[in-house]
């Protein structure tokens, strides 16, 4: 069934792709732009579509954090255009030098940055996805073939629309922005098997989405698992910076995979620090699951197990543990975390040093919160994902994270002895 569409859509994938490897850097800004534009002009159409899908999603009794990845409104179309535009603004990744040698025999080879090819995309929710990922993969010199999660199907289709036309009228071959019209896991795993013309594959979503696609594909894949992301309050630390921050990190978008899960207090601090902590969590409407240290001073808070230190909550709810020290801190850090974003807030500056480098997380924080974890506030302009992966990239992934490279050797009739 999905079969023949996918090759024509590979194939479609594939020859758009080497004509935009060599594309001139104006050229693809210029469709960067003309693509913000278009996701402007049709932001009516958008939010119809967009509107389809959250009335469907309250139907379903989807979560409201669900709901409100799934929502576009006026603001975050703007948000999405502008993305555009910034990784518009940026240095092209493609073809930097990043190397150069000149052998004995006088073989001249250079290292040059080159895009991937066709990069697959799969996620859920969030139809802004569908901008970003188009946006900084043509930066990037690659085409994609984007699959978005059921719940977001009408606005995924006509943001795809939009954009694969702004590319066609911009003079980028069609074929450079490519949206599958399937919702079924069928369709996935037959996406997942197209090796022969994708070259990566990102998945973002759930954990059990990257489960499935990291077990299926027969491509390379680019993920995170969870953001199980931690902030450590040390013994030394201006406590009113540390509420603001916790309860930006915990509160702002509670259902994102930057936002706190797990809250560290130092021991030595927290009898002073729990009657504040308490407060502002409960003028918050957060639940807190906490160790018994901790609930001797919250008579509300519910007694924390083993599971609560693995948990990704994507809510109003806040797992939290009192440890002796900072050692302690990035043990448990290490042990439970996800290798996404954790912090330490401290004014002792051999604490934040250990604390950074001992963390083995993608993005370490010091007196900061941990929703900075993000493409467009890390200069991006937008982001393909966050991976927690060690090879080839980690952190927040933009236009310069979806190259690889080649080797070029010029030479003057040099053979091999």
């Amino acid at each position: 069934m999905y079969q023949e569409e996918l090759e024509r859509m590979g194939r479609l994938a594939v020859a758009a792709a080497s004509d935009l490897a060599a594309l001139p850097t104006d050229a693809k800004r210029n469709c960067l732009l003309a693509m913000a534009k278009a996701v402007e002009d049709n932001a009516e159409v958008i939010t119809k579509a967009n509107a389809k899908d959250v009335d469907a999603a309250i139907a379903k009794n989807l979560t409201p954090a669900m709901v409100d990845r799934l929502t576009l409104n006026a603001e975050r179309i703007k948000s999405m255009a502008d993305g555009l535009r910034t990784v518009a603004g940026q240095d092209d990744p493609v073809g930097k030098v990043i190397s150069k040698t000149v052998r004995p025999n006088g073989l001249e080879i250079t290292k040059v940055s080159v895009p991937f090819g066709v990069i697959g995309i799969i996620y859920e929710s969030r139809p802004n996805v569908t901008v970003d990922a188009a946006g900084i993969c043509i930066m990037a010199g690659n085409a994609v073939i984007l699959r978005g999660g059921s719940e977001a199907f009408n606005s995924n289709q006509v943001l795809a629309d939009i954009l694969n036309k702004a590319a066609i009228a911009s003079g980028l071959p069609d074929g450079v922005v490519n949206m599958l019209p399937w919702t079924t896991h069928e369709a996935v795993t037959a996406m997942l098997k197209m090796d022969k013309y994708i070259d990566l594959v990102i998945p973002r979503g759930g954990e059990r989405l990257i489960r499935t696609v990291t077990a299926q594909a027969t491509m390379p894949v680019l993920k995170h698992y969870k953001g199980i992301c931690h902030l450590y309050v040390d013994e030394e630390c201006d406590l009113a910076k540390a509420i603001d921050i916790i309860i930006n990190a915990k509160c702002q978008r509670p259902g994102v995979c930057n936002a706190l899960e797990t809250l560290l207090i130092s021991q030595k601090i927290l009898p002073k620090f729990a009657p504040i902590l308490v407060k502002a969590l409960r003028e918050n409407k957060v639940v807190c699951h906490g160790d018994s240290q901790y609930c001797a001073y919250d008579d509300m808070a519910i007694a924390a197990t083993q599971d609560d230190y693995f948990a990704e909550y994507l809510a109003l709810e806040l797992a939290i543990k009192t440890v002796e020290d900072v050692k302690e801190a990035v043990a448990h850090i290490n042990t439970y975390g996800s290798k996404h974003s954790d912090g330490i807030i401290s004014n002792n500056q051999e604490n934040i040093a250990y604390f950074q480098q001992r963390v083995d997380s993608s993005c370490v924080y010091a007196n900061a919160s941990t929703r900075f974890t993000d493409g467009g506030q890390f200069g991006m302009g937008a982001e393909i994902g966050i991976s927690t992966d060690k090879l080839h990239a980690r952190g927040p992934m933009g236009a310069d994270e979806l190259t690889s490279y080649k080797y070029l050797i010029c030479g003057t009739g040099q053979v091999r002895n």
